[in-house]
């Protein structure tokens, strides 16, 4: 398809460029006459096609490429149409996790931001704890796949082509463990995560780290974190100033972030939830209903940095009311932060996540909240990516040019055109984990894709957790739908070779170990000899497999610095598969008289059960779906 473009084009015409080759159109004077036109109404689309001529009518920059994908989309039949759309928030857009491993490489990131340009997205947050360069400061960010200076300011201009507003998320007070866990550092460490506050170096630090990850982009906004910072005061800060109040030294030390930030001219923002927690009757709950924060906490908290409410749960309107009703005290910006589940697990959580967005956002809209945005993070190693989350990207860009809740099928539709994918085929990623025994929708966050791939077949220790389930039958089911539904042309299918060859271990292993107890239990040991000759070496080829495939795809999108975690893992579940033949073999051929793993009575991995709890259960970390034993013990010298 040839279009040609009338109107003024000059800053239009390199984001044209970048995404002309995506999507198979040129420019050319013989093409289809298409009028642009910026109007004055920073807030209306129209986008149609009449009598052989198109337009398009914007307000902002980003809007023109929503537009240029609505055009295609409709037009490409030639057929006439006429669309007309308000933008609902003036700000919208997703927030990438580079800290836990992936960090996605200049090229992936440009990919994920022609993806954003057709949705008509207009900002992207970048997470980064230490994985940003800072100069005297060699061990920020250290063999973590850090970003240049000259990197981010690349992400940024490409950004910019569409009128995305890119800009940093970084942490000035807690969750930096991986930086402050290098020795030569710890003049900086109040305990293995937070910040060691009130102190010269660490105010330096902060400066640093302020300058190193603003410069880079054109945004003047910086979020600067703050969040769960529970053991903040409380380490080495508690031995040299004694017991003070955890929202004294917060405030303090806010003060000091934010006139660092105010000198650069800089507008910051900060995750909410230290605040409402220290205002809780336990100070650690942040959705408790009953919460109101005292007015000398009030008068004391600074006004010139944004609030950003996260919730990733709720599905009632009543949830987010209340919650947004308990901030508007503070007297500062409010913004919210919903989610895209992709955190610890291979899938994607669509059943929480499109429920829990499509209320949260409608209620934003009611409430006034004009900035907003999607959080996928990427907890405990990263097995996901943010591309499997395009369809929950979708439901927030939809949602951000529509007063109602989008037609899932409309929503169907776009999602096809923007990213290539069918809708159905994104759903599939949340059966991964919406098993049988799972709540509706895994409210619950259930995570068995995730706990029944790492956890050891001679241990067990699900087992109990999913007893009678008929997990094995259920990923072959989907192990063949997701086969059957492939699009070997669309550029983003190889998304779907790690699901699907998940599937594919899970269909054998998921019950390998109530089997193998089973026979142990009745002294079958014929059964047991097939384990240790057939059934496990085939579990041990199917996670060879998945291993190859998740290489192929975490090299294609993400720097290599982070992949040495999932081989480790990897071949963890490897080599335990071979003992536990080993120990079977030793067993069946009568070298041992029992198999102590096997003599352990099976216990439920949650104290309570498991649909009133996390569904068919929930673990946030491997080393404790992988052992009960410690996988290290660590003396925090201060």
């Amino acid at each position: 398809m040839k279009f040609h473009f009338k109107g003024e084009m000059t800053e239009l015409m390199p984001g044209i460029q970048a995404l002309s080759q995506e999507l198979g159109f040129s420019v050319a004077d013989d093409g289809l006459t298409v009028e642009v036109h910026q109007s004055a109404d920073t807030d209306e689309l129209k986008i149609g096609l009449k009598q052989g001529a198109a337009y398009i009518h914007y307000g902002q920059k980003h809007q023109f490429f929503r537009g240029l994908g609505l055009l295609l989309q409709h037009g490409i039949h030639g057929e006439a149409f006429d669309l007309r759309e308000k933008q609902q928030f003036d700000t919208i857009g997703p927030m990438f996790d580079l800290s836990r491993n992936a960090v996605l490489t200049v090229d992936s990131f440009k990919l994920m931001l022609n993806k954003m340009a057709l949705m008509g997205l207009n900002t992207v947050m970048l997470y980064m704890e230490d994985t940003y360069a800072i100069d005297g400061e060699p061990y920020f960010g250290y063999m973590r796949g850090r970003y240049t200076q000259a990197e981010l300011k690349m992400i940024d201009d490409y950004a910019d082509q569409f009128g995305i507003e890119a800009f940093p998320s970084i942490q000035t007070l807690a969750h930096l463990e991986e930086f402050l866990k290098w020795q030569p550092v710890w003049e900086y460490r109040d305990t293995k995560g937070a910040l060691l506050v009130g102190e010269n170096q660490t105010d330096h630090l902060i400066g640093k780290m302020i300058e190193a990850a603003s410069s880079p982009f054109r945004s003047r906004k910086i979020h600067i974190g703050m969040d769960e910072a529970e053991e903040l005061g409380r380490g080495k800060y508690l031995d040299r100033n004694g017991y003070r109040s955890r929202f004294d030294i917060m405030t303090e030390h806010l003060e000091k972030v934010l006139d660092y930030s105010r000198r650069r001219g800089l507008k910051p923002m900060m995750w909410s939830d230290m605040f409402l927690k220290l205002a809780s009757d336990n100070g650690s709950e942040y959705y408790d209903k009953e919460t109101k924060i005292p007015e000398e906490m009030l008068r004391r908290i600074p006004k010139d940095v944004d609030m950003v409410y996260w919730d990733y749960v709720h599905m009632e309107p009543a949830d987010y009311e209340k919650s947004i009703a308990q901030h508007r005290p503070l007297g500062n910006n409010l913004v919210f932060a919903g989610a895209v589940w992709i955190f610890n697990t291979f899938g994607v959580n669509y059943g929480l996540s499109l429920n829990a967005s499509n209320t949260a956002l409608q209620v934003c809209k009611k409430e006034g909240i004009r900035e907003v945005y999607a959080t996928m993070w990427g907890d405990d190693g990263n097995e996901g990516n943010p591309f499997a989350a395009l369809l929950g990207l979708q439901l927030y860009a939809e949602h951000a040019y529509s007063e109602l809740e989008p037609d899932r099928e409309y929503l169907a539709e776009r999602v096809k055109f923007c990213t290539g994918i069918e809708a159905n085929a994104f759903l599939q990623l949340k059966d991964l984990d919406e098993t049988p025994g799972s709540e509706p929708d895994n409210r619950k966050q259930s995570n068995p894709s995730k706990f029944l791939l790492y956890q050891d077949v001679l241990l067990g220790l699900f087992d109990k957790q999913i007893e009678g389930l008929e997990m094995a039958e259920h990923y072959e089911q989907v192990e063949r739908k997701m086969s059957s539904s492939r699009n070997k042309d669309a550029v983003l299918d190889y998304l779907f070779d790690v699901p699907e060859k998940l599937c594919g271990v899970l269909k054998l292993k998921s019950t390998i170990g109530i089997e193998l107890k089973q026979a142990y239990d009745s002294k079958d040991k014929e059964t047991l000899r097939h384990a240790a000759t057939v059934s496990l070496p085939a579990i041990a080829e199917a996670v060879r497999e998945l291993r190859n495939a998740h290489r192929i795809q975490w090299l294609r999108m993400f720097k290599p610095f982070g992949w040495e975690v999932l081989d480790i893992r990897y071949g963890g579940v490897i080599n335990r598969l071979d003992t536990a033949t080993y120990r079977l073999l030793d067993y069946v051929e009568d070298r041992i008289e029992r198999i102590e793993e096997l003599e352990q009575e099976r216990l439920l991995y949650s104290s309570v059960n498991r649909f009133e709890n996390k569904g068919v259960g929930w673990c946030s970390y491997y080393y404790r779906m992988a052992s009960p034993n410690a996988f290290f013990h660590v003396i925090n010298p201060f």
